[in-house]
């Protein structure tokens, strides 16, 4: 997978919110398998160098996000702050609309989208999957979109796999990563399936009872997931096909 035309190693993305203490967090990151971490600014802070320190040891890509950002400005300086900060031009963009289901602000997504792509961000928009905002995100200089799959930390899953279906095929040359919604390791295998490009996800990690465990089976099923989908998966019937072929089988008289 090549991501800004960076090769990455592995397809599933792993935050690093809410996990209960820094060594399991970076036990999980290693168990996992993961190339690529995100991680707030906000809970960053001022004077985090132990936190630093921590991913830094992980060897990982780091993907600092402006998440908790509710307009364009907003995330534009929290953007901005991260590259100083992180040292990375790469950014996972959010942009909040709406405080109960978390679903990002399209009209200031897109603005701050613009900007940040015009200053040589490589920016990893949060998005649904309608393929309007999905066209201007684009337009905007996104080369990634990342839709959800099911609001911020509820677990649903793939609450509208139509939808993305038809995402995917609408964006066939476009790396896609479901970001958001995912509670099993088995909705994760499922957007694999699908032809998405690679899954996000942190809460059913962090918060499993057992999360370097959760996070093994992530690792997983994100494999699992993929390899499923480019040997091609059986199509769908209406009606029951037999595995054994008629001919040659044995007649009773």
């Amino acid at each position: 997978m090549r991501l800004y035309g960076t090769e990455i190693a592995s397809r599933l993305l792993l935050g690093t919110a809410q996990y209960p203490s820094p060594a399991v967090l970076a036990e999980a990151i290693r168990t996992s398998g993961t190339a690529v971490i995100t991680v707030s600014l906000r809970r960053e802070g001022p004077g985090g160098g132990g936190f630093r320190d921590l991913i830094a040891q992980a060897g990982c890509h780091l993907l600092p996000n402006t998440a908790g950002c509710h307009s364009a400005q907003e995330a534009i300086t929290t953007a901005r702050m991260a590259r100083e900060l992180f040292g990375t031009d790469w950014i996972k963009l959010e942009v909040i609309g709406h405080a109960d289901t978390l679903q990002p602000d399209p009209f200031a997504l897109v603005e701050a989208a613009r900007v940040l792509c015009a200053e040589g961000f490589k920016v990893f928009p949060y998005t649904t999957e309608d393929l309007i905002l999905g066209e201007r995100l684009l337009e905007a200089g996104c080369e990634v979109l990342m839709p959800w799959g099911a609001p911020i930390g509820s677990g649903q899953g793939l609450r509208n796999p139509e939808g993305l279906r038809s995402m995917r095929a609408h964006f066939a040359g476009v790396p896609l990563v479901i970001d958001a919604g995912i509670g099993a390791p088995s909705q994760a295998a499922a957007a694999m399936e699908m032809g998405f490009d690679a899954v996000l996800l942190n809460t059913a990690v962090a918060k499993a009872a057992d999360p370097v465990a959760m996070a093994r089976a992530f690792g997983l099923a994100v494999q699992a997931g993929r390899l499923a989908h480019e040997a091609g998966l059986m199509p769908r019937r209406d009606m029951a096909a037999p595995s054994t072929p008629i001919f040659g089988m044995a007649e009773l008289l």
